[in-house]
């Protein structure tokens, strides 16, 4: 059976498409290993936990102590890697080593025989490069536009010329790339021409219950779950509750908002970021937030589940986070949450196949914002038909089981 090599900048449980090409691609019988970065110690376990059933191997380029790299040769790469992110900018615009570990990265996979290498993220993004330079067959996906993404002040410190010139001879010469939106894809074509990318959403397995509810409560007859009584949830999760997320403009919109209701945000606060949040708040709505702490992938699902309202907020004035559709709102409606999304390209493409599962709003606007809410919230009726719209939107479309075929044929024909 050919062999396959995935390469990914990260633990397995924090790069859920290399993991889920992974498990597709090895259940469908291919001889898949995974090259991956061992960067984040509490993440091991989970790591540990998804190999013990896996149809595939795991190799790791190690960042962290406790493993089989040496503390010196790890301190050099911490080092490397210091130096490239803090040169003068003139210095970094083609500095490779401020992506990762590039040049492990890329030794190791090229010790390991593979027919076909598929390439995930920046620093996987540069070896595939390499790779293909040396006559290897590699796919990429482009789950992010990397040129195109972050705040500005992030941004300025970016080898941003390295990573269109990586982008570029992607899109042209791998066997094929795939990325999460039609908006996004149309984008990196026009800029780069080559072939366009084909779409792979970062949607889910469906999962067995939604809202609290069995998977069968809605049926073909149009059977939908009883509303709550408790107070509505809106819910937030991000391996980061940080500045630059769409918080600040969604809570200065919530807190005028007239009905009942709470928000709940998971993940980990930035230092001091909690509490400037909530003092943007008048004080009887800070009771109203509450701070959840990361759980592993195969638990989120259900919590996600126990809310009402998932926010989606994008924010739009960055390229990428327009154009592409982040597992975030897939999540919501695998899970059977209404969506309040940013207006972007992205989860406008999503909505449009079923307006009823969401509402569009534009942060900024905040008197209307908190009007749109008080709507959403003030009609329990209208809110679970929404929940069922959301649901069925992640039935008929956005879901793993229509996209897993989909990678399948690109994988079968890019080796012919």
């Amino acid at each position: 059976m050919p062999r396959i090599l995935i390469i990914t900048n990260g633990p397995l449980c924090r790069n859920p498409r290399p993991l889920k090409e992974a498990e597709t691609l090895g259940q469908a019988g291919y001889d898949v290993t995974v090259l991956m970065v061992r960067n984040h110690a509490p993440s091991e376990p989970y790591d540990l936990a998804l190999m013990r059933t896996a149809p595939f191997r795991r190799e790791a380029v190690d960042l962290i102590p406790g493993y089989r790299a040496s503390r010196a040769r790890l301190l050099w790469r911490r080092g490397l890697l210091w130096a490239a992110r803090n040169t003068p900018r003139a210095w970094r615009i083609m500095d490779r080593r401020s992506l990762g570990p590039t040049s492990v990265m890329l030794h190791r996979a090229r010790s390991l025989q593979a027919d076909l290498t598929i390439v995930h993220n920046e620093a996987a993004h540069w070896a595939g490069t390499r790779l293909l330079a040396a006559g290897r067959r590699v796919a990429a996906d482009i789950e992010d536009w990397h040129s195109e993404d972050l705040l500005p002040e992030a941004r300025f410190r970016r080898p941003l010329r390295l990573i269109r010139a990586v982008e570029r001879g992607l899109l042209h010469r791998a066997a094929y790339t795939t990325t999460t939106s039609h908006a996004l894809a149309g984008a990196l074509h026009e800029r780069y021409g080559g072939r366009q990318p084909e779409v792979i959403s970062n949607s889910f397995p469906l999962q067995k219950t939604w809202h609290g509810h069995p998977a069968h409560v809605v049926d073909n007859t149009g059977k939908m779950p009883v509303p709550r009584k408790e107070t509505p949830a809106f819910f937030w999760f991000s391996q980061t509750i940080g500045p630059g997320r769409g918080l600040e403009l969604f809570l200065a919109a919530w807190a005028r908002t007239t009905q009942s209701s709470r928000v709940v945000l998971l993940g980990e606060p930035e230092a001091g970021y909690a509490s400037s949040l909530l003092a943007r708040l008048p004080v009887e709505k800070r009771v109203r937030v509450s701070f959840r702490p990361l759980v592993s992938p195969a638990e989120l699902p259900d919590v996600i589940a126990e809310h009402d309202i998932g926010l989606a907020l994008e924010q739009g004035f960055i390229v990428n986070r327009d154009l592409t559709i982040t597992n975030k709102i897939l999540q919501y409606l695998n899970a059977g949450l209404t969506v309040v999304a940013s207006d972007t390209a992205g989860q406008r493409e999503v909505l449009a196949h079923a307006p009823d599962a969401g509402v569009i709003v534009r942060l900024g606007e905040t008197t209307d914002v908190a009007a749109t809410l008080d709507r959403l919230l003030g009609d329990q009726e209208g809110l679970a038909r929404r929940q069922t719209a959301a649901r069925r939107l992640a039935e008929q479309v956005y879901c793993w089981e229509k996209e897993a075929p989909r990678l399948h044929e690109l994988v079968e024909r890019s080796l012919k």
